[in-house]
């Protein structure tokens, strides 16, 4: 494809037209387009496979049940473009690492297992025997298991994951750093320590019957757009959107649906939000305390039902001292710190107080801040005011990212397991897994650095672009012994292998699994704690390629042997994974019927029930204060958020424009509020250098960024990732959490002289 940059502000509602045009663009650029055509109208369909892409839930009702960006994601799976041993022949490690983020994946995809050759800089080819063995040969020469990391993407299957920890169960670690650890672990922390679930509430459908939505920290029309479909039917059901999001986003502004044909053809289109607040980035907890604090004095002054008193009463704990902390937060605080006004707040909290059926939904903007497991906790609070849960329409709702992230919690990816799950493990399978808590990622990259890790596999994801300090990142994986990458393309972490290097080609979603006992389907779990089977359909591209599980069991035979289990016989029926998933973990009774079931079946949720597995046995209110500062004693001028453009999905980049944002044909961009600007000497276009507020003395700097005047309050930037992951500081992290921050990066910003010219597409 052929990238003009420009910036031209974008008109039209999210959805319509223009998503109907880029679909389509990118089903014919796939150079497979019937077969991609086929492929999406068996997407999140029954015997079809689950989008890649996010993690939303079906509605089993809709003919087209897949999105712009679920379209992009398969269109970029099934493309007919692919690598070999004649490629890399051609080009060098190092002269790859040149190249950009969207040239690498654009290549096509892996077709054969590669080898890092350290003396030639080539990766070379290697047989799928003798790549198996050479993981077990660095795993035998470690001197004890906590030398081995085993990272986790969110799009590997329940069956993958499930063999995958208890391999490194076998082998005696808990190190399962995953992508959890980097996007919602103040999700599931902070709603385990309030409600003893760390899962959503509610159900899909439960967006139909609700009157009031308040969606914070997200924009759904580029990372889950078939969430607008929820939000659009809601709103046309008579439901107030409340969105509190730092940027004004076209998805939540104004939607119009692809499948209603004058919604294609004419400017047509149903509005979203009712209320629109764009707080401070990091202000999201001040702004719910500000809205508890008007019900406070609403509820005081004898203003109506404001609280349910008997849920109160009788399903919580400590709501009294949450009274005393918000009564000892002053509105000077709130204010200041939300970037809102009082007035903008009483009335966010009048919508509330009016609504019988309130849900509350969020993403990260509100996970990858320091404080954001207590900001999880205040949107259970304010819930709980109004007896929020255990009814239709009403509920807590946390939009996970990639289509399995929750699934691969759900199947044992926890660095800190449960003494249930390791003691269900041991008596099912005889052996005596670790019980000490392993590494996360950012754990496991500052174990990398201290040359503690020997070997790391990481199935799926791309964790050199991923992670954040993104030069001291690619430094701990080179540190490695052997880096082993199990993926569908060429990224950027397979350019900085370990002394040793594997790249094992994987099959994607959309194809056809076929193991020695016939068609295999898979299993994943979506935001809604519902499983669904997925059964590619398409034809690999290689034979040489394998199944994530297949590859999982043919590593951990090669490295424990069949003493405890027969993991090749596995691999070849994923129906005995199955059962020894349903053996092991709750919910999952006669899990292999359960799969036939139309739509999935749901796992449960005991908070949703009203049985609270806390301490008190009640659902637990969060007393804790607000931060004094969000950026304690650094004196930085700006706070950035790192996001995603239109053609992204996480790491990887399907094309050069944002179009919602009104960005095409580039990426290194800053979005500055325009009094910002003025106020800097800045002109729009400019370009600026963006360097890291912190106390280290590293200096974390990235340059040639566009000044893009946005719709952003005072003081908060945002640029898109991988690009400016170099400036989130590996020891800069959620408290309670260890995600990132890389939604508050203290910066400031400086005129610089030249244009970037590295990684250019």
């Amino acid at each position: 494809m052929k990238f003009k940059p420009a910036i031209k502000p974008y008109s039209a509602a999210a959805g319509g037209w223009g998503s109907l045009e880029a679909t389509t663009r990118f089903v014919l650029d796939s150079k497979h387009a019937l077969k991609n055509l086929r492929n999406l109208m068996r997407m999140n369909k029954a015997k079809g496979f689950d989008c890649p892409g996010c993690a939303w839930g079906d509605d089993n009702k809709s003919t087209f049940s897949f999105c712009e960006n679920g379209a992009k994601a398969v269109t970029w799976e099934a493309t007919r473009r692919f690598i070999d041993a004649q490629f890399f022949a051609a080009h060098s490690v190092s002269k790859l690492y040149q190249q950009s983020d969207y040239f690498l994946e654009y290549q096509g995809r892996l077709t054969e297992p590669l080898r890092y050759n350290a003396q030639t800089d080539h990766y070379e080819p290697i047989s799928w025997d003798d790549a198996f063995e050479l993981i077990a040969q660095h795993i035998r020469e470690m001197d004890h298991p906590d030398q081995l990391e085993l990272y986790t993407s969110g799009r590997a299957s329940n069956e993958a994951s499930y063999l995958y920890q208890l391999f490194g169960r076998m082998a005696g670690t808990n190190n399962f750093p995953d992508c959890s650890n980097m996007c919602h672990e103040a999700s599931g922390s902070g709603l385990k320590r309030s409600i003893g679930v760390g899962k959503g509430t509610i159900h899909l459908d439960d967006f139909d019957k609700a009157n009031a939505i308040f969606v914070f920290g997200q924009n759904p029309g580029t990372n889950h757009p078939r969430m607008l479909h929820s939000l659009r039917h809601a709103a046309e059901n008579g439901a107030q959107i409340v969105t509190f999001n730092t940027l004004r986003e076209r998805g939540l502004e104004r939607f119009a649906d692809p499948q209603k044909p004058l919604e294609v053809i004419t400017p047509m289109a149903g509005s979203i939000s009712t209320n629109y607040y764009q707080p401070n980035l990091g202000g999201d907890m001040a702004a719910v305390r500000g809205m508890a604090k008007a019900l406070l004095e609403m509820w005081r002054g004898g203003q109506g039902d404001v609280f349910d008193e008997r849920f109160l009463a009788e399903h919580t704990h400590g709501v009294e001292a949450w009274f005393a902390e918000v009564d000892s937060t002053s509105w000077e605080h709130i204010t200041q710190q939300s970037g809102l006004s009082e007035q903008q707040l009483r009335d966010a909290a009048a919508v509330w107080q009016r609504a019988e059926r309130v849900i509350c939904t969020w993403a990260m903007g509100i996970t990858q801040h320091k404080h954001s497991l207590n900001t999880v906790r205040e949107i259970v609070n304010l819930q709980l005011l109004g007896g929020h849960l255990g009814k239709p329409g009403a509920g807590l709702c946390p939009v996970r990212g990639h289509s399995n992230v929750q699934g691969n919690r759900t199947m044992g990816i926890d660095e800190k397991p449960s003494a249930a799950l390791l003691d269900s493990l041991a008596s099912h399978f005889d052996f005596e897994p670790p019980r000490r808590a392993g590494h996360n990622t950012v754990q496991a990259l500052a174990a990398m650095l201290r040359d503690e890790v020997k070997v790391l596999i990481a199935l799926g994801g791309n964790l050199a672009a991923a992670a954040p300090d993104s030069p001291r990142t690619e430094e701990a994986l080179r540190r490695c012994g052997l880096t082993v990458h199990i993926s569908t393309k060429l990224n950027r972490s397979h350019l900085v292998p370990g002394k040793d290097g594997l790249i094992l080609p994987t099959l994607g979603r959309t194809e056809a699994d076929v193991q020695a006992t016939g068609r295999q389907f898979v299993t994943v779990e979506d935001s809604f704690s519902m499983v669904h089977a997925s059964e590619g359909i398409g034809n690999p591209i290689a034979e040489t390629q394998r199944s994530e599980t297949a590859i999982v069991a043919g590593v951990a035979d090669a490295v424990l042997g069949k003493e405890k289990l027969d993991w090749l016989s596995l691999a070849a029926d994923y129906h005995l994974i199955r059962d020894h998933i349903a053996a092991t973990l709750p919910g999952f009774m006669n899990f292999n019927q359960r799969c036939d079931i139309p739509g999935g079946f749901y796992l449960g949720n005991a908070a949703a029930e009203l049985r609270f597995a806390t301490p008190s046995g009640k659902a637990e209110f969060s007393a804790a204060p607000l931060p004094e500062s969000l950026f304690g004693e650094l004196n930085a001028p700006f706070a950035l958020q790192t996001l995603r453009s239109h053609d992204q999905y996480n790491t990887t980049i399907y094309g050069l424009d944002d179009r919602y944002r009104g960005v095409y044909g580039q990426r290194e961009v800053l979005f500055i509020n325009p009094q910002d600007l003025a106020a800097l000497g800045l002109q729009d276009g400019d370009l600026v250098d963006i360097e890291t507020v912190w106390n280290d003395g590293i200096v974390r700097k990235v340059s040639g960024f566009k000044i893009v005047p946005y719709a952003i309050p005072r003081g908060n930037l945002a640029a898109y990732y991988p690009e400016t992951n170099p400036l989130v500081p590996l020891e800069s992290v959620g408290d309670g959490t260890g995600t990132p921050t890389s939604k508050s990066v203290p910066v400031k910003i400086a005129l610089t002289g030249k244009v970037n010219t590295s990684r250019i597409a």
